[in-house]
């Protein structure tokens, strides 16, 4: 009876201990590294390889695995933040995995977004990703006729800004609980300066490449680290308010390395900070992005000229207009003017 065929696998060469790849049919192939790790790492890949379609497949003769680690593996990897693919495509997987390309429906993908149980914008977010993928299979000859993804429809743009007194109250909760003192320089960098979250947190006193930096001397904001390339999450450099340039530079003084730190060290995560000092507060319910809303909506009270806002925080004009703009003293100005003017 003739022998099933194993499969691909690894072989470690006695006479010099590297690791190489068998496959029934196909010839040895070296891994060219004796750890282990480092080869099972390299058959993952050419297991990857071996199955990825030759030619232009139909969405019948894909899955939409395969689609997404085509993506991942050779677009992920030259955009400013790859993680984020990263994420998603882990969320897309347990779902999507086996189903063949040609099951992305709108019934498929409306029960994705009930099996995934999150956010209407989180469910967005994770099937553009899918859409992605499934456009740079096309784009690169893999795929035949891409299907459309079906998104649920775009939230609306949440309004939740806090008050100055409310913004006092978060403060204050966050600077007199010991564990929550690097919350409190958090919320005043993010209330001065509308930087989002991410941002603040990876943010030093010198230039790396991780994130942003403050200078100071100059008072100035960079916003991103050396060498990273704008995304739509725009973080231009900005000036430093007079008042936050002052608490930096008495936190420098001190010794501070990061912006926002604990001990020495950067702080990866304010989640728990967060929820003890709204709570402690006793306002209504926030998330660390409404300081950016507060700060843009409390921007555009004080009369700032709308070209001024979006450079400073950037925002795009259609963002502003859309979201921001009722809160101007000049919104609808000339129309009650006119409609006051005697005729």
């Amino acid at each position: 009876m003739p022998q099933h065929a194993k499969g691909p696998r690894l072989y470690r060469r006695k006479d010099t201990g590297v690791y190489l790849i068998r496959d029934t049919g196909r010839g040895d192939k070296s891994t060219g590294t004796r750890n282990l790790r480092e080869a099972e790492a390299a058959l993952s890949r050419y297991i990857a390889e071996r199955d990825r379609p030759s030619g232009p497949a139909t969405p019948e003769g894909m899955t939409v695995a395969e689609a997404l680690c085509i993506y991942g593996e050779e677009h992920a990897p030259h955009v400013a933040d790859p993680t984020r693919i990263a994420y998603g495509i882990s969320a897309l997987v347990p779902f999507w995995g086996d189903l063949p390309i040609s099951a992305v429906t709108g019934e498929t993908c409306r029960r994705y977004g009930i099996t995934r149980n999150r956010a209407t914008g989180t469910i967005r977010k994770e099937l553009g990703i899918l859409q992605a993928a499934l456009n740079h299979c096309a784009r690169e000859g893999y795929l035949l006729n891409p299907p459309l993804v079906a998104m649920p429809r775009k939230p609306e743009a949440k309004d939740r800004w806090l008050t100055r007194s409310e913004a006092a109250k978060l403060v204050w909760a966050a600077w007199r609980n010991p564990k929550a003192k690097h919350l409190a320089r958090f919320i005043l960098v993010a209330l001065y300066t509308g930087t989002r979250k991410t941002a603040i947190l990876k943010m030093r006193y010198i230039p790396n490449t991780e994130g942003g930096w403050v200078d100071t001397q100059t008072g100035m904001m960079t916003r991103r680290g050396e060498g990273q390339a704008e995304t739509k999450k725009r973080t231009p450099a900005a000036r430093l308010p007079r008042q936050l340039l002052a608490h930096l530079r008495r936190w420098e003084a001190n010794g501070a390395r990061y912006v926002v730190e604990i001990e020495g060290q950067r702080v990866g995560s304010i989640k728990t900070a967060w929820a003890t000092a709204i709570k402690e507060a006793q306002i209504a319910p926030a998330t660390p992005h409404s300081l950016r809303h507060s700060a843009i909506t409390w921007a555009m009270q004080r009369g700032a000229r709308p070209a001024d806002v979006c450079g400073y925080f950037g925002v795009s004009i259609d963002t502003l207009q859309r979201v921001y703009w009722h809160h101007h003293p000049d919104y609808q100005q000339s129309a009650v003017e006119a409609m006051e003017r005697k005729l």
